[in-house]
This record gives C-alpha cells, sequence and structure tokens, in this order.
C-alpha cells in the first residue's frame, strides 16, 4: 500500500477494525503497532506512552488533538527535536497507527458522575495527557505554556464558556492545537484547571511564575513622563496609536517581556545602486557581503554589499540601547504606565 493509501487509511481505521477485522487479526495487529513503537518512540515517549516532561508530551490521547493523517505526517517528517521516520510505510504505518490511536486512555466523564472532585480527577487525567506538556502537571506553566492559574481569561471566565471554546478551538498564532474532547470532558478539565487556580491562591508563596501584582509597583504618571521624554519612546509608539489598548491584550510578564524585547522586530532599508536608483524594503538579509530586501510586492532582492550603499532603520535598536540606560524605577514605572492604556 502507498502512501495515498496509507493515508486515507487515517479517516477510516478505527471503523475497520472495530467492524471488520476479526479479533485474532485486529491482536496481531496491535502487538505489530506495540513493536513498532517500542522501535521507533518508546526511547522518548515512553514504555507506555506516558511521556517524559518537560521534553517529550504524551502520547495517549492523541487522537484528541490530531487526526490520523496528520500522525502520519508527523511520523514521516518529524518535528523539531523528533526526528522523521520516513521507512515507516504500508502495514507497519497502519498497525503504529492503530496503536497509537487505540491506546488505553482515561475512560471519558459519564453524566453519572456528580461529585466535583471526581469530575476534576477524570479531568486531571485528560490534562496529564493532553495539557501537561505545555501548561506543566500542575497548570503553572511548562515547556512553552502559560501559567493557567494566572491566565486572565481563567480567572475572568467564571462560566468556563469562554475556556471552553479556547479548549475546542485552540489558538493557531500560539501554537496550540483544537482538542476533540466530549462536553464532559471539557468540563473535567475545566474542574482540574480550577481546582489548580485554587491551590495556587491557597499557596502564593509556591507559584513559579510572576504575578500580575508583582510588576504593579510603578508609578503611572512617572512612566508617562519617560515614555515621551527620557525614554524617547514616543518617537516611535502613541498611546493612541499602535499602543492603543496594548494593557487589554497583554499583562503581567508578557506585556514587560514586549516592552523590553519587542517580538518579530523588522526593519527597513534602503539600498542605493551604482545608478542612483534607490530600493526601499523590509530588511531580509545582511552581513558583510550581501544585502537583501523584499520589496513592497514581497519580490526578494539583494545585491553585493560592496557594490551598493545601504541605509537600514531599525527601530529596535532603540529598545536596545536602552538596556545600559534604564533603571529599575523606571521600568516599572513604564510598566505602570502601559497598564493605563486599555
Amino acid at each position: 500500500m502507498g502512501l495515498c493509501s496509507a493515508l486515507s487509511f487515517g479517516t477510516t481505521a478505527r471503523a475497520a477494525w472495530q467492524s471488520e477485522t476479526p479479533p485474532s487479526s485486529a491482536g496481531a495487529i496491535k502487538d505489530s503497532g506495540a513493536e513498532s513503537y517500542a522501535q521507533h518512540c518508546a526511547i522518548c515517549h515512553g514504555d507506555q506512552r506516558q511521556g517524559n516532561l518537560p521534553g517529550f508530551p504524551p502520547l495517549l490521547g492523541i487522537s484528541h488533538s490530531m487526526t490520523n493523517e496528520k500522525i502520519a505526517d508527523l511520523i514521516h517528517a518529524g518535528k523539531g527535536r523528533m526526528p522523521g521516520f520516513p521507512g515507516v510505510r504500508d502495514g507497519e504505518l497502519n498497525a503504529l497507527l492503530h496503536f497509537l490511536t487505540t491506546s488505553e486512555a482515561a475512560q471519558p466523564v459519564t453524566a453519572s458522575v456528580a461529585a466535583p472532585n471526581s469530575l476534576s480527577t477524570a479531568g486531571g487525567a485528560l490534562f496529564q495527557q493532553n495539557c501537561a506538556f505545555c501548561h506543566g502537571r500542575d497548570a503553572q506553566g511548562g515547556e512553552t505554556g502559560p501559567d493557567l492559574t494566572q491566565s486572565r481569561l481563567v480567572r475572568r471566565d467564571r462560566s468556563g464558556d469562554d475556556i471552553a471554546k479556547v479548549i475546542r478551538e485552540g489558538r493557531p498564532g500560539n501554537k496550540m492545537p483544537p482538542f476533540n474532547f466530549s462536553p464532559q470532558e471539557v468540563r473535567g478539565i475545566i474542574a482540574f484547571i480550577r481546582e489548580r487556580e485554587a491551590e495556587s491562591a491557597a499557596h502564593p508563596g509556591g507559584r513559579r511564575g510572576v504575578a500580575v501584582a508583582d510588576l504593579q509597583t510603578g508609578n503611572a504618571a512617572a512612566g508617562k513622563r519617560y515614555f515621551e521624554g527620557a525614554g524617547g519612546c514616543a518617537k516611535c509608539h502613541s498611546s493612541i496609536g499602535d499602543l492603543a489598548g496594548i494593557a487589554s491584550r497583554y499583562e503581567g510578564l508578557e506585556l514587560e517581556e514586549r516592552m523590553l524585547y519587542p517580538p518579530h522586530p523588522t526593519s527597513r532599508v534602503t539600498v542605493t545602486l551604482p545608478s542612483g536608483e534607490s530600493v526601499s524594503g523590509t530588511l531580509a538579509y545582511r552581513d558583510e557581503f550581501t544585502v537583501a530586501l523584499r520589496d513592497a510586492n514581497g519580490v526578494y532582492r539583494s545585491w553585493p554589499a560592496s557594490h551598493v550603499h545601504a541605509t537600514v532603520n531599525s527601530p529596535v535598536e532603540a529598545h536596545v540601547d536602552l538596556f545600559g540606560k534604564y533603571t529599575d524605577q523606571d521600568i516599572h514605572n513604564l510598566m505602570a504606565y502601559l497598564q493605563t492604556l486599555h
């Protein structure tokens, strides 16, 4: 069976094994998948698919967030620290997919479960399988995900409707995938997060992250004076322009990190050619040999650095220059001022 048929297997595999595959054959497939898993995956993801945090996520319950087609693509191409296994094809691929997607996972919470502790316990099992790799086992932040016990969304959304929406739809911009959970499973996960939120509030000295209140100790009026004066911030930014409403989008450490280390900074460059013609665009590459840009049409253009004159306008350099000038109080005051820009 070729790649196309192997991938198309993903949408029908489970139904095929349940309705057409004899029990003995299904057992053989499972054993074959277990052997492939032990050979290729167990060293990182654990013998029981439990994961090795913080480096490698659990694979139990992987079908909640990935289709078989996506799992097959990941097996073949790899991702990040995970190598690809392009040689896993045909019957071995089918068996490995079957083993992964029919693995023994936490049983879904039934409607008869009423006790909050039972709901959060079941939700905790799902959280460990699907969320702990990013958000930590205790929901207080992990390798790539934020501390949910300090999340503005979690604190604000007491009904759980908005949290449920994020779980179901994901946040593609933040690399969080959507999850296919039943409504009761979602309620269980939310109950677990609420339990961890209460635990964190009861023991504030044990938190690992920075609370919003930790960064609200400055003087907003002094911060505004610094923004408009000595800091030079107003040369590039405006409280009614690019920074309008920034405190509604970011808070606490995330806001401070964006202030100190702007993400995805872009620089503009104007290249003057020997003929006198000037070409402007977004700086794409520059070293001692080459300067390159993308023009207004997105076209990549490059020249030998020795043959042209390049003038670069890099606003992020102003942030770098401030590192040697900031005092702690300047930073606290700036943060206090930015947090008024709702």
